[in-house]
C-alpha cells in the first residue's frame, strides 16, 4: 500500500469513528552525504561539560544570550550597519521619507517599501564589487504609515498602502569592507500593488481569471503580501504572494462565498486591511474573479528594469511562503513550496524541460510547463526526540488521482487555481504552517520550517509524523532526502532536524523540545531559513516575544545558526523590540550577511534603527560583518 492509498484508508477509518496516530549545482545535489549522519549534542553531554566549540567545526562564534533590548545584539567581534530602511528614496530626485505619515502614494512608489522580508542577491558577472538585491515588502503598518495611525480613510491612502508592498530592487556596492546602497542606480525599481504584471502558464486566460478590466485573463495589476522568495539558476527572482486574501472584502455583509473562496480564507470584513472600501478591485461583491489573480509565484528579471513581471500559474495558487530551487538528475528545474497556513500542505513543481545553463534567456518560460505535486508523510517511527519516516509526492494533474469531475474539477487550470482543494482530494498531509524551504548546498537535503500550529490535535489535524505535538506553540524544522538523491524522485525519507521548545519552563519533550534545545539556544516559531556556501543553516524566527509564560526567557525574535551534521544550534543575533527577523542573503565572498528586521515596534515601543528620541521605527535591511574581515559564522 503506498502513502496515497494509506492516507485514503486512514480517512475511511476516521469516517467510521476510528483514530490512529499516525540551484544548487547539479554535482552538489547528486553527491549527497548520509541523511541521518552525525552525532547530536545532547543535554546530558552539555551537563557533562562537553565543549560546544569542539562539537562543531562549522560554528566559529560563541552563542549569545537572549535579549529584550531595542537593538541588534551580535556576538563579540561582529558589527552591523543599516543598508536601507523603509521610505528611503531609490533615486536622487525622489521624495525624502516623511516620518509624520503625511507622505503621498506617489512618493511611496519611489521609495523603499515597508516590512521587508525575503531577499536574494544577484552579483554582477563582471564586477565583484557590485550586486543587486531583490527584496520583498510584505505588508505595511497603518500605525506608522498614516498620520492618523488607523485604517485607510480614502482611495489615496489605499493607494499608498498598495505602494508600500511588493518588491524593491536596489543596487549595492562594496566600498572597502562594507556594502552600501547605490541611490540613483538605473537598476533601482519598485514593483508594487498597481504594477502591470503578466499571467502565464496553464491557468492564464481561464474564465476564472477574467475581469471587466481584463477580459483576456492574462494581465493583472500588482503583487502584494510578498513574503519570501527564490532565486533561479538563470538569474531571475521569484517573489511569493502569501496572505493575499486578507486584502479582499465585500461591500455586501451577507456575501455568500463559494468553496474555493472559503478555503482560501476570504471574509466580508477583510482582515484589518480594508482596501475594498475604497478600491472596488478588491470588493468580492463587485469583482469576484480578482481574488483568483493573486496568490501566485511571480518571476522578475532584476537586471532588466523595463521587464514585465510574470505570475507563473503552473506553480499553483495558495499562500506561498517561498520557492526553493533544485535540479533533477536529468537537469529539470524543481521548485519546493510551502503553503503558510495551519493545516495546509507542502508542494513540489518539476519543469517539463531541462535548464539551459549556457543561455539563461532560453529559460524564460521554463516555469510555465511542468507538473505540480503535493507531499504525503507517513506516521514516522514514534521517536519522541528525533522522529523519522518516509514520504511520497502525489501528482496534482487533472484526470489523475481522482482529480476530475467527480471531485469538482474540469481542467488543469482549475486544479492550479484551487490547488488547496486538489491537494485535499489526494489526502495530502496537513502540516504545521509550512514556511521557508531551503536546499543544502553540500548534500541536497531539503529543510522546511513548520513554524507553529495551535490547532494541531483538532479540526481534522491528527498528531503524529512530522507534526508531533498538539497545540504546537513552538514549531519544528523538517528535513527530507530525495530517493537516490534525485529531486525528481517520487519518494523520500524524512526526519525532524529540531523540535523547538522551552526547556526553561517545560522539562523534557514535547514542550521542552529536542535534546539539542537548551536554555542557552531555545527559540520559538522558526520561520526564515538560509544556507551559506559552507553549509551552515541559518534560522530566523517570527514568534512570541512576550518573554513570559510559555515563552519566558526567550526574549525578542532572533537568528540562530546550526551545524546540520552535528545538530548543534547557537544563537547568533537578537533583534530589536517587537520585530520579526526575516530575509537573508550573503555577499559573494560570504563576508557580509544581509538580514531583514521587519516591523520593529509592531506592538511595542521602538526607535530602531535610528535610536533617536521619538524616532519612528522603520523596517530595515542590515549588513552584518566580522570586524576582522573574515567569513560570517566561521
Amino acid at each position: 500500500m503506498n502513502l496515497l492509498e494509506e492516507n485514503q484508508a486512514t480517512d475511511l477509518e476516521q469516517m467510521v469513528g476510528l483514530t490512529r496516530r499516525r540551484f544548487i549545482g547539479a554535482g552538489a545535489l547528486c553527491g549527497a552525504a548520509m541523511f541521518l549522519g552525525g552525532n547530536l549534542l545532547t543535554r546530558s553531554a552539555l551537563a557533562a561539560g562537553v565543549s560546544a566549540a569542539s562539537n562543531s567545526p562549522l560554528l566559529g562564534f560563541a552563542s549569545i544570550a537572549a535579549s529584550t533590548r531595542d537593538t541588534l545584539t551580535l556576538p563579540p567581534g561582529y558589527t552591523a550597519s543599516v543598508l536601507i530602511s523603509w521610505g528611503q528614496p531609490l533615486h536622487q530626485d525622489g521624495p525624502a521619507f516623511d516620518p509624520s505619515g503625511n507622505g503621498t502614494a506617489k512618493a511611496q512608489e519611489q521609495q523603499f517599501g515597508d516590512n521587508n522580508d525575503g531577499m536574494s542577491l544577484f552579483a554582477f558577472p563582471d564586477d565583484d564589487t557590485r550586486a543587486l538585491l531583490a527584496i520583498n515588502n510584505e505588508y505595511t503598518n497603518y500605525r506608522y504609515l498614516f498620520a492618523h495611525g488607523g485604517m485607510p480613510q480614502s482611495a489615496e491612502e489605499v493607494h499608498k498602502a498598495q505602494a508600500s508592498e511588493g518588491v524593491s530592487v536596489i543596487e549595492v556596492k562594496r566600498q572597502g569592507d562594507t556594502w552600501q546602497f547605490v541611490q540613483g542606480s538605473r537598476y533601482n525599481r519598485r514593483i508594487h500593488g498597481n504594477t502591470p504584471i503578466r499571467l502565464s502558464g496553464p491557468a492564464a486566460g481561464h474564465d476564472w481569471l477574467k475581469t471587466s478590466a481584463d477580459t483576456s485573463g492574462q494581465h493583472v495589476l500588482g503583487t502584494f503580501q510578498n513574503c519570501a522568495n527564490g532565486m533561479t539558476p538563470w538569474g531571475t527572482y521569484l517573489t511569493c504572494e502569501e496572505n493575499f486574501t486578507d486584502c479582499f472584502g465585500s461591500s455586501n455583509p451577507q456575501q455568500a462565498f463559494d468553496a474555493g473562496q472559503k478555503r482560501y480564507g476570504v471574509v466580508a470584513a477583510s482582515k484589518e486591511i480594508n482596501w475594498h472600501q475604497y478600491d472596488p478591485r478588491f470588493d468580492i461583491a463587485k469583482h469576484p474573479n480578482e481574488l483568483n489573480r493573486h496568490g501566485w509565484v511571480v518571476e522578475i528579471d532584476p537586471f532588466d528594469p523595463q521587464s514585465i513581471p510574470v505570475k507563473r500559474t503552473a506553480l499553483g495558487r495558495f499562500k506561498h511562503e517561498n520557492a526553493a530551487l533544485a535540479q533533477t538528475r536529468d537537469g529539470r528545474a524543481v521548485v519546493y513550496m510551502g503553503d503558510d497556513e495551519r493545516g495546509e500542505f507542502i508542494y513540489k513543481f518539476i519543469s517539463r524541460d531541462t535548464i539551459n545553463h549556457q543561455d539563461p534567456k532560453a529559460n524564460k518560460d521554463l516555469l510555465d510547463h511542468g507538473t505540480l505535486y503535493v507531499a504525503i508523510f507517513d506516521a514516522g517511527d514514534g521517536n519522541t526526540d528525533h522522529p523519522k519516516g518516509k514520504g511520497q509526492w502525489v501528482e496534482l494533474s487533472f484526470g489523475k488521482n481522482a482529480i476530475d469531475a467527480s471531485s469538482g474539477f474540469t481542467s488543469q487550470a482549475e486544479v492550479l487555481i484551487h490547488a488547496r482543494l486538489a491537494a485535499s482530494v489526494v489526502k495530502a498531509t496537513r502540516m504545521d504552517r509550512p514556511e521557508w524551504i531551503v536546499v543544502s548546498p553540500t548534500d541536497g537535503q531539503v529543510y522546511c520550517t513548520l513554524t507553529n500550529n495551535t490547532k494541531r490535535g483538532e479540526d481534522g489535524q491528527p498528531v503524529g509524523g512530522p507534526n508531533p505535538r498538539e497545540n504546537n506553540l513552538y514549531g519544528q524544522i523538517l528535513r527530507w532526502k530525495a530517493n537516490a538523491d534525485d529531486h525528481g524522485a517520487s519518494d523520500f525519507t524524512w526526519d525532524l532536524f529540531v523540535v523547538a521548545g522551552n526547556p526553561g519552563v517545560h522539562a523534557g519533550s514535547p514542550k521542552g523540545g529536542s535534546s539539542t534545545i537548551t536554555p542557552q539556544n531555545m527559540f520559538n516559531s522558526p520561520d526564515g531559513l538560509g544556507f551559506d556556501q559552507a553549509g551552515r543553516l541559518w534560522i530566523l524566527t517570527d514568534g512570541d516575544y512576550s518573554n513570559s509564560g510559555d515563552f519566558a526567557g526567550m526574549g525578542n525574535n532572533q537568528m540562530l545558526c546550526a551545524d546540520p551534521n552535528t545538530g548543534e544550534i547557537r544563537r547568533f543575533m537578537v533583534g530589536p523590540v517587537a520585530c520579526e527577523v526575516t530575509g537573508i542573503s550573503f555577499s559573494p565572498d560570504q563576508k557580509t550577511l544581509f538580514v531583514g528586521i521587519q516591523h520593529p515596534g509592531d506592538t511595542g515601543d521602538s526607535t530602531f534603527p535610528e535610536h533617536l528620541p521619538n524616532a519612528k521605527p522603520r523596517s530595515s535591511v542590515m549588513a552584518i560583518r566580522r570586524e576582522d574581515g573574515g567569513i560570517v559564522g566561521a
